[in-house]
């Protein structure tokens, strides 16, 4: 009680008032909030995203505070809106155009936790446009957007923050680039600078070459927005898979991420959409008070 007393005696009084007044709001702002380990049949495998079902939209403020104290690549909201699902998606200190293995692991959400029954779910973002997944047995297969790649120069920092030259870049989806490597054991020895690779002019770096065991392997690295090196990137296999299928000759393709946890991609070119194919599975789930 005498420290009770003490702490007391230091908060100002408006502010305990406060402190009050959240605590009777605590009830009404309880928030679910499932983990999903997306694009891996296991746990501790692929890129861990959370997922939060809404009743209606909290302030952008109180998204990106949750997806910050959350601390992962990517938090999802959706609000459900009629036959459709409006969804948006936040990393640690910014809200981005498209998240691909957050879309997965939401579709997970709705299909296993919160019982549709439908095979397909259509998703509505207001930055990237109508998205989908079906489910077909237990893989969950994306339809985003195609995204064509413009030939550039890579700069100079960014060629030394990597510590590897290129043999080609690529700028894409207007706030990437993706630079080409000769083989999947170059692609593993980067060990890129990451505070010298947040001030280079691309929110995501993607390096990529032919894959062993897979037709084309990958990493991206993405401090600036928050993401030292994703696990699994869906959003930019949006951009990876037009290129591969064209210089590879075919449209189905098998990808892999090669990252420290790692993941697996069944990829198809669809006219102008991708199809991405992969599992997902529950970590946990709880409720998150604001």
């Amino acid at each position: 009680n005498a420290l009770g007393e003490f702490a007391r005696s230091w908060t100002p009084r408006r502010e305990r008032r406060g402190y009050a007044k959240r605590n009777q709001l605590k009830s009404s702002m309880n928030i679910p909030i499932y983990q999903i380990d997306a694009f891996t049949s296991k746990p501790f495998g692929g890129n861990p995203a959370a997922v939060c079902p809404l009743e209606s939209w909290l302030p952008d403020e109180t998204m990106l505070q949750i997806a910050a104290e959350n601390n992962l690549a990517e938090t999802a909201f959706f609000v459900k809106a009629g036959d459709t699902y409006e969804i948006r998606w936040f990393t640690p200190a910014v809200e981005i155009n498209l998240c691909g293995h957050a879309t997965l692991a939401s579709a997970y959400v709705i299909f296993n936790c919160l019982g549709l029954e439908e095979k397909t779910i259509g998703f509505h973002s207001h930055l990237s446009g109508d998205l989908g997944v079906e489910k077909q047995g237990d893989l969950l297969v994306l339809d985003f957007p195609a995204y064509g790649v413009h030939e550039t120069e890579a700069p100079a920092a960014l060629i030394d923050a990597l510590g590897k030259t290129p043999l080609k870049a690529w700028e894409t989806q207007g706030n990437m680039i993706m630079l080409i490597f000769e083989s999947e054991t170059q692609v593993l020895s980067i060990e890129p600078d990451m505070s010298a690779l947040a001030k280079v002019p691309y929110d995501e770096v993607i390096v990529t070459a032919p894959g062993d065991g897979s037709d084309f392997s990958t990493r991206m690295f993405a401090p600036k927005i928050g993401i030292p090196e994703d696990p699994v990137t869906g959003a930019i296999h949006c951009s990876l898979i037009p290129y591969w299928a064209e210089r590879l000759g075919k449209t189905k393709l098998f990808a892999k991420q090669v990252s420290r946890r790692g993941g697996e991609l069944f990829c198809e070119l669809h006219g102008g959409r991708v199809r991405i194919g992969g599992s997902a599975t529950l970590f946990l789930k709880g409720e998150i008070y604001v």
